[in-house]
């Protein structure tokens, strides 16, 4: 799938890996993120120029929908729903630290899975070169 431009920021289809615990499968789904630039501007003189020159904005989530996915093989006690985000639009903000993961997570080490893999939707060959690299 290509990017998807809104308001000047990429909205990419991510895949990413869902295990639970006591289930036998990790559940592979897409799901949309917001990334891209957004204007900032830090002065080196903020004392004497006051805030106004200070704006730091970044991507972030306008819209979100959760969607849920079922993994297979759990036991009769554990609870086999996983509810995950979905960015619907995406804007230049300030990052809401009540509704958004606002720091950046510099590795992939929790999107493996040590069960196997079972896809909910057919592959697309964007993400799988994606999802390859870090596996």
């Amino acid at each position: 799938i290509s990017p998807v431009y809104v308001v000047g920021m990429l909205g990419f289809l991510m895949k990413v890996a869902m295990p639970i615990q006591e289930c036998n499968y990790c559940v592979a789904v897409n799901t949309t993120i917001c990334m891209g630039f957004c204007f900032s501007r830090d002065s080196n003189v903020k004392e004497l120029v006051g805030p106004r020159f200070l704006v730091q904005r970044g991507c972030t989530y306008q819209e979100v929908e959760y969607r849920m996915a079922i993994l297979p093989g759990c036991p009769s006690h554990a609870d086999p729903h996983f509810t995950y985000p979905v960015a619907l639009s995406c804007h230049c903000s300030t990052c809401n630290t009540h509704s958004d993961e606002c720091a950046h997570k510099t590795s992939n080490a929790g999107m493996k899975c040590s069960k196997p893999v079972h896809h909910l939707y057919p592959e697309n060959n964007y993400i799988q070169a994606y999802w390859e690299q870090y596996e």
